[in-house]
């Protein structure tokens, strides 16, 4: 994730946003019943923290190897900014565009490389960006640049950096919500930021889920399934936020230059050592990754839910 990547339960679509058209796109409702006390809101929050907690690797598997599990490459994060700016559609660009009529500023929180908030440049007056990696923060830079459009970088995490980012008219965030914990504080933040809308982009499942069959292979480890977008929703209801959502299917594209960099990357994902590269080759291919089209197996092909509410600000 973009905001937190070095975190427990990290994203591996930190900063991403949408890549593809809306296809196979349903509703999702937005109103699940969080109950209508503050028992009902306090359950469906220690089950989101519990639920991210239990992602936690074992120490005696972090501990042998020297590579952190839960970084990716930043020419991943740059590709998949590159690939959206070139061809913005879908749920997230399409509500957050709308919005922006007539033009107005733009807060992308975990902004990665941009993936969410370059594409909505042609209606963008201001563009403040937050990541808590300042590299990342250098590549967005990096493709905003000759757009004409002023540009603000904030190196922290959302919300402790929220009073300097300040309010937009529209505020994005795209899979961050997985590494937030702290998920009541986080989207208060949010909702306070924008003046018109906040737009949520995140799989409908923990995007890791997808490498549970080889965490159980390699470790013998079975890992959980949890939290999941509906239960984001559920949150939302509970705090008493009319939240509207969408579910669609993300088309995977090439964030890889090669299958050699994915097959390295899930290696280091699963805690393997260099010498088991082969091992997890043949593994990813048994699962139907093709060497020829190296897409991520944790982000391909999946569910996302795309969430959208009025500001407050």
């Amino acid at each position: 994730m973009s905001n937190n990547r070095n975190a427990v339960g990290g994203n591996p679509d930190g900063g991403d946003a949408l890549s593809g058209s809306p296809e196979g796109e349903d509703a999702v409702t937005g109103n699940a019943d969080g109950g209508d006390a503050a028992g009902g809101l306090a359950a469906l929050l220690h089950r989101w923290r519990s639920d991210l907690a239990a992602w936690a690797i074992p120490e005696h598997i972090t501990a042998a190897v020297t590579d952190s599990p839960w970084v990716l490459p930043r020419a991943v994060f740059a590709r998949r900014a590159d690939r959206l700016s070139a061809a913005p559609a879908g749920p997230s660009f399409e509500r957050a565009f709308a919005a922006l009529e007539p033009s107005g500023s733009v807060l992308d929180v975990g902004s990665g490389a941009g993936a969410a908030s370059l594409p909505l440049l042609p209606r963008c007056t201001t563009l403040t960006a937050v990541d808590s990696e300042p590299d990342m923060l250098d590549l967005l830079a990096q493709r905003a640049a000759g757009s004409g459009v002023p540009l603000r970088l904030i190196a922290g995490r959302w919300p402790d950096v929220a009073a300097e980012a300040g309010v937009a008219d529209v505020v994005t965030c795209h899979h961050v919500t997985y590494n937030a914990p702290d998920i009541e504080p986080f989207l208060a933040a949010l909702t306070a930021a924008a003046r018109r809308i906040v737009v949520v982009e995140m799989t409908a499942a923990h995007p890791l889920a997808m490498l549970n069959l080889l965490w159980l292979r390699f470790h013998g480890l079975v890992r959980p399934d949890g939290p999941t977008a509906d239960d984001l929703l559920a949150i939302l209801a509970a705090l008493g936020v009319s939240a509207d959502a969408r579910r669609w299917q993300r088309p995977g594209g090439r964030d890889y230059e090669s299958f050699a960099e994915l097959v390295d990357v899930t290696r280091r994902r699963l805690c393997l050592p260099p010498d088991r590269a082969g091992e997890v080759a043949e593994a990813l291919a048994g699962l139907g990754v093709e060497p020829d089209q190296p897409t991520e197996l944790a982000s391909s092909g999946r569910d996302v839910v795309t969430m959208w509410w009025p500001g407050q600000a």
